[in-house]
């Protein structure tokens, strides 16, 4: 059945060994925007983003990817996500292309080479696509990553701080570069970021995590209003100070 929608998430729970990590969240995202997942470390993040991803299983909950249940049939959207960190490491020892080659691979892409070298020239890694992953730089090691998760040409990209490390110049062209993907391809965008900047360029809705729950949810400029602030990161600092998860105005 068509969907409207790139995510859709009701009552979804993870626990720890007795600690609730997410506690019962509920949310779409619309097929075509740009989100971002916002919260202070231990909010909740980094396991509704597994979760979403297939890596962990949800003690409670639904979960749908374009209009698959990932709980069930995770196997047939797969192809159609991916997802960058630059916090998570390629191998060391095997060069950019033939780390990029890897995954060209895993996701069945018929022109491997050919995909890999119109990434290279898109994100300026042609000067060192035969250098040793573990030679890099912080900031082309972010590129590389960035080049990793679009390889498959994803309908839906997951992003932890996709800019980290990267010097404003081209941390400005990297999200230049997001916007044109999405604009062009379709994608929907789900972004985990602390670069309050970033998510009002970029993002049409915030989810604000406190604690493993939703908290709050607007465009960038809404919550600035609501909350009464000038910037998106005073809104942030507000809710995360705030006792009890409860965001307060």
């Amino acid at each position: 059945m068509p969907t409207h929608h790139a995510i859709e998430v009701d009552r979804l729970t993870k626990r720890f060994n007795g600690v609730t990590a997410v506690d019962g969240i509920a949310f779409a995202v619309p097929q075509g925007s740009t989100i971002a997942l916002l919260g202070g470390n231990g909010a909740g993040k980094t396991t509704t983003i597994s979760m979403l991803l297939g890596l962990l299983t949800p003690t409670a909950g639904v979960i749908r990817i374009l209009g698959v249940d990932m709980l069930r049939h995770r196997h047939t959207v797969l192809p159609a996500m991916n997802f960058s960190s630059p916090y998570v490491e390629l191998p060391h020892r095997l060069s950019v292309r033939e780390n990029l080659a890897v995954y060209g691979h895993l996701y069945g892409l018929s022109d491997v080479r050919g995909r890999i070298d119109e990434l290279a020239e898109a994100l300026d890694l042609v000067p060192f696509l035969k250098r040793p992953s573990g030679k890099l730089s912080a900031g082309q090691k972010t590129r590389v990553a960035l080049a990793k998760a679009l390889i498959n040409r994803p309908r839906l990209l997951l992003l932890d701080e996709p800019t980290a490390s990267l010097d404003p110049d081209t941390a400005d062209w990297m999200r230049s570069y997001l916007e044109r993907y999405r604009d062009s391809t379709g994608a929907t965008i789900l972004l985990a970021s602390h670069n309050m900047g970033e998510v009002e360029r970029l993002c049409d809705d915030v989810l604000m995590m406190k604690t493993g729950r939703v908290v709050d949810r607007g465009a960038p400029r809404a919550l600035i209003e609501k909350y009464g602030r000038d910037t998106l990161e005073e809104v942030f600092l507000h809710i995360a100070r705030q006792p009890h998860g409860a965001p307060g105005a």
